[in-house]
């Protein structure tokens, strides 16, 4: 039996190889998703973070060409999870910055992977909108408001079932965050509008 001995072996070799970039690859994806929320909540702080998104493209580098003989692991759902987180941190860097918002091939994400993290990128302008809300800053959150319908058109436009890119529970998610933050935004365009003729008034008396 030395031919079942021959052929188990390979085996055996090329499942040990599988496991050991499986293992790494999940060591990778961990770190990512660290850098990206360490990035977004930097940038809530008003924080330089393009240092952390800057290492956090090397990274995706670095996972590409370890995963480039596996690319089962690439297009995996933990893989494409962690790269739309960083799709997302690069997504709300570039818009906060003014900037054109990064293209997929740029960042080394796919392309579905670059949709997840538009979708994400909503839930995130949000909180941006709150900040501005509580702030008083009404025409500043209304700016962030529009973005987030800009974004939620656009990925509208990506209809495809679950097994191509799961978009699906993230349009419904963002859609509920975009009625939401219009009711808030209007209670509160109101509330300021009736301050200031509150406070136009007060002056003719």
């Amino acid at each position: 039996m030395n031919d079942l001995d021959r052929i188990v072996e390979r085996i055996e070799a090329e499942l040990d190889e599988k496991d050991r970039v499986r293992e790494a690859t999940l060591k990778a994806t961990r770190a990512l998703t660290r850098l990206a929320g360490s990035a977004l909540r930097g940038m809530h702080r008003g924080e330089d973070v393009s240092g952390s998104l800057a290492d956090a493209r090397t990274q995706v580098r670095e996972l590409r060409m370890l995963l480039k003989d596996h690319p089962e692991l690439w297009h995996g759902g933990t893989v494409e999870a962690a790269l739309a987180e960083v799709a997302e941190a690069a997504i709300i860097y570039s818009i906060l910055d003014g900037r054109p918002l990064p293209d997929p091939e740029e960042l080394g994400v796919p392309g579905a992977a670059f949709v997840l993290g538009l979708a994400d990128a909503i839930g995130e302008l949000r909180r941006f909108v709150l900040d501005h809300m509580r702030a008083g800053r009404v025409e500043e959150a209304s700016r962030y408001l529009q973005m987030m319908e800009d974004i939620f058109d656009a990925i509208l436009r990506f209809d495809y079932p679950n097994a191509v890119v799961a978009l699906r529970r993230k349009q419904d998610v963002a859609r509920s965050l975009l009625e939401r933050t219009r009711g808030e935004l209007a209670f509160a365009a109101r509330g300021a509008e009736l301050e200031r003729k509150l406070g136009d008034l007060a002056k003719k008396l």
